[in-house]
């Protein structure tokens, strides 16, 4: 699809958004489109609908079409470009709890070269929002023929699929919004929850670590040996029997501890043999979790620009209230809240701050808290209660932010419900996409 840049400047020009259709061989009484959204920001909606029999169940189907699309900056659709691999390398391995001035002030301009390349290499870099983006799945659901959009949104895609319902409210269909996103918050706010909830995700994991005879744990690990644990890479790296030439650092080692926590049924088990290994200073599976998060090819390629799009596209929907002061003076904050994962989180102020000033974005305090009224048809909210990457909190937020709409309350552990073992979150979804009926109230499931 050609859509414009700019929806309130036509002159500016237009960019070509890359869209799929995935159509059952199966199908019959065919109730139109389902266009979905996998999160990110950054995660390719392409890849997503190409592997649609493995993620939606069969009876939904049968009865639609499933589209898929790259979202602006993203994927194959004009993408955001900031950093080469070798770049990209550095930066996840770099050091992202700075202890002192010196390291802070190397962060800061590590921010600043990271947006002055990003402006560099993209063009109309600050059109890269999710309202934007909002306006151009408005423009596809018209080219798709259907007279109202049903939407599937994960975790990301719960925001961009808000930001659709608040722009246009009378074509919401059937809308499913899995891990949801609390609109109204700043990125401090944001942060400091998230990062509360993976402490408490790797509190969890280790209850049931120290459950297993053959947990490596010790039976006194609580949040200080953690925190202990990730300082003393910051000397003494671990190494990788797979890349002996590359350290696994201690960003890396904490990128790839909170990538297992998203699922406890394949990360889970990855963790334990990470911190196994990681007691030989072996830091194989520390490596290849940071990199499969990353989207790190074998090769040291990078399968797409995911990791560029998601902050620019985050600083850009994100209202930034902070300077790069008041960003080292609440890094306290995230110690208090969260001493494990609240250090490497309390900084990611400083590079929106340099993408805000490289594009002359003033800071503002206001971030979004109209609620959004009413819509043509019900949303449904999945919210699960142990989730780390958008905590429980969001989804009741959402659920009270969209009025009418009905919330799903999934106890468990993870990222997201849908397609995750309940079987009471599945049925109800897939009876409101098939059927159009909401739960009459909100529900509680378990796994």
């Amino acid at each position: 699809m050609t859509l414009p840049i700019d929806y309130q400047d036509a002159s500016i020009g237009t960019f070509d958004m890359a869209v799929i259709r995935f159509r059952d061989a199966n199908q019959h009484d065919r109730l139109g489109s389902l266009v979905v959204n996998p999160g990110g920001p950054g995660v390719s909606g392409i890849e997503y609908a190409l592997n649609a029999q493995y993620v939606i169940d069969p009876d939904v189907l049968d009865r639609y079409d499933i589209v898929g699309f790259d979202p602006r900056g993203i994927g194959k659709s004009s993408p955001i470009h900031c950093l080469d691999d070798a770049q990209q390398d550095a930066s996840f391995s770099g050091d992202s709890k700075p202890d002192n001035q010196d390291e802070f002030n190397t962060l800061v301009n590590d921010a600043q070269t990271f947006a002055a390349n990003c402006v560099a290499k993209t063009n109309y870099l600050a059109s890269f929002t999710t309202e934007n983006t909002a306006r151009d799945m408005e423009q596809l659901r018209i080219a798709l023929g259907d007279s109202q959009l049903n939407y599937m949104g994960f975790s990301y895609g719960t925001y961009l699929g808000t930001k659709y319902a608040q722009q246009f409210p009378t074509t919401v269909g059937r809308f499913v919004l899995d891990g949801a996103i609390d609109p109204t918050l700043d990125v401090y706010q944001q942060n400091l929850v998230q990062a509360q909830a993976f402490d408490k995700a790797l509190a969890n994991f280790t209850a049931d670590c120290l459950r297993r005879t053959s947990c490596p744990l010790p039976k006194t690990a609580d949040a200080q040996f953690f925190a202990d644990f990730f300082t003393s890479l910051a000397q003494a790296p671990l190494t990788s029997q797979e890349s002996p030439d590359r350290p696994v650092t201690q960003s890396l080692v904490v990128t790839g501890a909170a990538s297992a926590l998203y699922d406890n049924q394949v990360g889970w088990p990855m963790l334990r043999t990470a911190f196994e290994e990681a007691n030989n200073g072996d830091g194989t599976t520390f490596l290849k979790l940071a990199d499969a998060y990353s989207g790190r090819n074998l090769d040291g390629t990078y399968m797409d620009n995911q990791n560029d799009a998601n902050i620019v596209i985050d600083c850009l929907d994100w209202y930034q209230t902070r300077s790069n002061e008041g960003v080292q003076t609440h890094a306290a904050d995230f110690a208090a809240a969260a001493p494990v994962f609240g250090p490497y989180v309390a900084f990611s102020g400083v590079v929106c701050n340099s993408i805000n000033e490289v594009l002359n974005i003033p800071m503002s305090t206001d971030q979004n808290t109209v609620r959004i009224e009413k819509t043509a048809t019900p949303v449904l909210i999945i919210g699960t209660t142990q989730d780390p990457a958008t905590p429980y909190a969001w989804a009741k937020a959402l659920s009270n932010y969209i009025v009418g709409s009905r919330l799903i309350t999934l106890k468990g552990e993870g990222h997201t419900g849908y397609g995750r073992g309940s079987t009471c979150t599945d049925a109800a979804v897939d009876a409101y996409l098939i059927t159009g009926k909401a739960p009459a109230k909100n529900l509680v499931c378990t796994h």
